[in-house]
C-alpha cells in the first residue's frame, strides 16, 4: 500500500463535524418539536440529509483535488477520553474510504427520505419516523467517519439503537416489537466481539486510534492480530448479517419498507464490511484471520441464496438476498488486497440497485394493500409501468447481466475468489460461482411471479402505479443500478480512487482463464433465468405453495437457523440461569422465583437474583472467549 500522508482538514473539509451535525441536528428538532412539526417536520428532515450529501460531495472534490498520497484530511473535534498515560481524542477522518461511504449514505439514503414523504404520507406518526431516520443516517456517518475504534464504536451502537426504533416503528404489534428486540439482542453478540477487538488493540498497541493502532501492526505477533482479526469478524458477522450472527435479517423486515431500504443498501449491513475494509492493514499481516473472513462470506452468500429460492414474501426475499450479496463483499474483503477494493465496488453497486428494489418493493405494497405475498401477484407490468421497469433494471443489475452494474462489481469478486493455491481458489471461487447461478434463479422467480405471468390478484385489490414522489428516487436508483458499473469499473475510477487506502490491486491471476470465468458465470445465470421462467412465468403459479422437497421446507424456515440458535444458546443460557438463581436463593426456582422476588421479595433477595444473572451472563461471555481463543490456537 502507497504512503498515505494525513493532513489537518482546511478548506469545506474543515466544516466536515456537519456531515454528523446536520442530520443529528434535525433527529433532536423532530423529537423535541412536539406536534407543531408533525406536517413541516418530515421536510426538515429531509432537507438535512440532503445538506449533508451536498456538503460530502464537495469534500470529495475538494479531495479529488489532491495529489494521490496526500487525500486523508483529519479534523480534531475535542478531547475525549484520559486516563494515566492513555488519551484519545474524538475527530474525523476523511479519506477515499469513508468518504465512499459518506456519499452512498447521504445520496441514498436522501432519496429514501424523499419516497418515505409519500410511503408514510398517512401515518400519524410520521414525524418520529423521520427523526429515526434522520438518527440512522447521523450515526452511520459518525461510523464510518470516525478517526479512532473508540468513536467508531459510538456511531456502531448509534446505528444498532436506530435500527431498533425503525424495526419495531410499529410496535404495537407484538411480532414487529419482537423482531426488534431480536435484531438488536443479536447485534449485542457481535458488538461483544467488536468490544474484544478494541479492548485486545489497547492491551497490545496502547491506543486505538486507526494511526495508532496501524502503526503498531508491524511489531505484534500473529497470534495476537489473528485473535484482533478474529473478534473484529464477530462484530462484522453481527452488523452485517453474516454466519452464524444471520437470524435477524429476515425478521427485521417488520419495519416499513423505507427502513428495510435504508438497512439493506446504505447503513447497518454495510457496517461489517467497512470496518474489516478499514482494519486492511491487520488483516493483510494474518492471513489465518482473512481465511476465517473467506469462510464467513463464502457459506453466507451460499446459505442466503439458497434461502432466497423459497421465500414468497416479497421483502423476505429480498433481505436472504442482501445476506448473499454482503457474503460476496466479505469473501472479497477476505481476500486481502486483491479484494479489498472490489468489496467496496460490489458494495456501492448493490446499494443502488438494492434499495430501487426495496423501493419497489414498497411501491408494490402501496398497490397490493401491503400484501407481500407473491403468490398473490403476478402480472403486475400491465398497471404499474414505472415500478416494473425501474424493478426490474435492479434485479438484472444484480443477477449480473452483461454490461449493468452487477456484472462489474460481482463478476470481478467471482474472478478474484479463483486466486491462490490449492483449495482455495477452487472452493471459494466455486461457491461465489454457484451462488450466481442461485442468484439468477430466485431473483428471476421473484421478478417474474410479481410483475408476469397471470393475475392472481384478490378481488379487493386494484393495483396502481405509486405517486412521484415515490417513483422518482426509484428511477434515480434504476439509473445507477445500469450505468454506475460502467462508470466506476472498466474505467478504473474505484480501484484507483480506493489505492491510497486499500493498496495496489494484485495482478494475480485465476486457476481459470478470465474468459472461461466469464462464460461459466453466465451460463449458471442463464441456466438459473430459464428454470424459473419455465416455473414462474410459462407455468401456473399456484396460490398455495407445494409441499416441496426436504430442502425447500428447510429454506423456507431459514435452514433452520432459529430452531438451532433457540436448542444451542438460548435453552442453556435459560437452564444456566434459572440453575444460578436456584443456588442463590436456596430454592427460588428461575422465573418465578425471580417475578416473586422483584414483586414483594426483600431487596437482599433481589440482589441475590441479580448477581445470578450477572454470573450467568458472564460464564457465557467466558465460554464464548474461550471458544475463539481456541479457533485462534487451531488456525496456527
Amino acid at each position: 500500500m502507497q504512503s498515505l500522508e494525513t493532513t489537518a482538514a482546511t478548506g469545506l473539509a474543515s466544516a466536515g463535524w456537519l456531515l454528523i451535525a446536520l442530520p443529528l441536528a434535525g433527529a433532536a428538532i423532530l423529537l423535541l418539536g412536539g406536534k407543531a412539526l408533525d406536517k413541516v417536520g418530515p421536510y426538515i428532515a429531509v432537507a438535512m440529509s440532503w445538506l449533508a450529501c451536498l456538503l460530502g460531495i464537495g469534500i470529495v472534490i475538494q479531495l479529488a483535488g489532491r495529489a494521490s498520497d496526500a487525500r486523508s484530511l483529519h479534523l480534531h473535534l475535542f478531547s475525549w477520553l484520559q486516563t494515566g498515560d492513555f488519551k484519545l481524542d474524538a475527530g474525523l477522518l476523511m479519506d477515499p474510504l469513508s468518504l465512499t461511504f459518506v456519499l452512498l449514505i447521504t445520496f441514498v439514503g436522501s432519496l429514501i427520505h424523499v419516497y418515505s414523504l409519500g410511503y408514510m404520507e398517512h401515518d400519524p406518526d410520521k414525524r418520529r419516523f423521520f427523526a429515526y431516520l434522520n438518527l440512522f443516517i447521523a450515526a452511520m456517518l459518525t461510523l464510518v467517519l470516525a478517526d479512532s475504534y473508540g468513536l467508531l464504536f459510538v456511531g456502531w451502537e448509534g446505528v444498532g439503537l436506530a435500527s431498533f426504533l425503525l424495526i419495531s416503528f410499529w410496535n404495537w404489534n407484538p411480532a414487529y416489537a419482537t423482531a426488534g428486540n431480536k435484531a438488536f439482542i443479536m447485534n449485542r453478540v457481535g458488538d461483544f466481539g467488536l468490544l474484544l477487538g478494541i479492548f485486545t488493540m489497547f492491551a497490545t498497541f496502547g491506543r486505538i486510534d486507526f494511526a495508532g493502532v496501524d502503526a503498531g501492526v508491524q511489531g505484534a505477533s500473529k497470534g495476537v492480530l489473528t485473535a484482533i482479526g478474529i473478534f473484529l469478524l464477530v462484530g462484522a458477522c453481527g452488523k452485517s448479517a453474516q454466519f452464524p450472527l444471520q437470524a435477524w435479517l429476515g425478521d427485521a423486515m417488520a419495519g416499513p419498507t423505507p427502513v428495510s431500504a435504508l438497512i439493506h443498501a446504505a447503513t447497518m449491513v454495510t457496517a461489517g464490511v467497512y470496518l474489516i475494509a478499514r482494519s486492511n492493514v491487520i488483516y493483510t499481516a494474518t492471513p489465518d484471520a482473512r481465511l476465517a473472513v473467506c469462510i464467513v462470506g463464502a457459506i453466507t452468500l451460499v446459505y442466503g441464496a439458497i434461502v432466497g429460492c423459497a421465500k414468497d414474501d416479497l421483502k423476505k426475499a429480498l433481505a436472504a438476498s442482501t445476506m448473499s450479496q454482503i457474503g460476496y463483499m466479505i469473501l472479497a474483503a477476505g481476500l486481502g488486497p486483491i479484494g479489498y477494493a472490489f468489496a467496496i465496488f460490489h458494495l456501492l453497486t448493490h446499494g443502488f440497485f438494492k434499495a430501487g428494489m426495496f423501493l419497489g418493493a414498497g411501491s408494490v405494497m402501496h398497490a397490493m394493500n401491503d400484501q407481500v405475498n407473491m403468490r398473490r401477484f403476478g402480472g403486475l407490468s400491465t398497471v404499474m409501468k414505472i415500478t416494473w421497469v425501474t424493478f426490474g433494471l435492479g434485479y438484472l443489475a444484480i443477477i449480473g447481466i452483461p454490461g449493468l452494474s452487477g456484472f462489474w462489481s460481482k463478476d470481478k469478486i467471482i474472478e478474484s475468489a479463483f486466486v491462490g493455491d490449492g483449495w482455495r481458489p477452487w472452493v471459494f471461487g466455486g461457491a461465489a460461482m454457484l451462488a450466481a447461478g442461485l442468484t439468477a434463479f430466485y431473483m428471476s422467480r421473484l421478478f417474474f411471479m410479481t410483475f408476469q405471468g397471470k393475475a392472481r390478484w384478490t378481488d379487493d385489490v386494484h393495483p396502481h402505479e405509486s405517486p412521484l414522489v415515490m417513483t422518482i428516487p426509484m428511477m434515480v436508483l434504476a439509473f445507477g443500478s445500469a450505468f454506475l458499473g460502467l462508470i466506476l469499473g472498466p474505467t478504473g475510477i474505484i480501484t484507483s480512487w480506493l489505492k491510497p487506502v486499500l493498496g495496489e490491486v494484485g495482478e494475480d491471476h485465476p486457476v481459470l482463464p478470465v474468459w472461461v470465468l466469464m462464460i461459466l458465470t453466465l451460463a449458471l445465470v442463464l441456466l438459473g433465468i430459464f428454470v424459473a421462467y419455465r416455473q414462474f412465468w410459462a407455468s401456473d403459479v399456484p396460490i398455495n405453495p407445494p409441499v416441496g422437497s426436504p430442502l425447500t421446507q428447510a429454506a423456507r424456515k431459514d435452514l433452520y437457523q432459529d430452531d438451532i440458535n433457540e436448542a444451542v444458546f438460548a435453552r442453556p443460557g435459560v437452564h444456566l440461569t434459572r440453575a444460578l438463581v436456584y443456588a442463590d436463593n436456596k430454592g427460588v426456582d428461575g422465573a418465578v422465583g425471580g417475578a416473586a422476588a422483584l414483586i414483594g421479595g426483600s431487596s437482599s433477595r433481589l440482589r441475590k437474583i441479580q448477581n445470578g444473572f450477572v454470573r450467568s451472563y458472564a460464564l457465557t461471555m467466558l465460554l464464548g472467549v474461550v471458544a475463539i481463543l481456541g479457533i485462534v490456537w487451531v488456525v496456527q
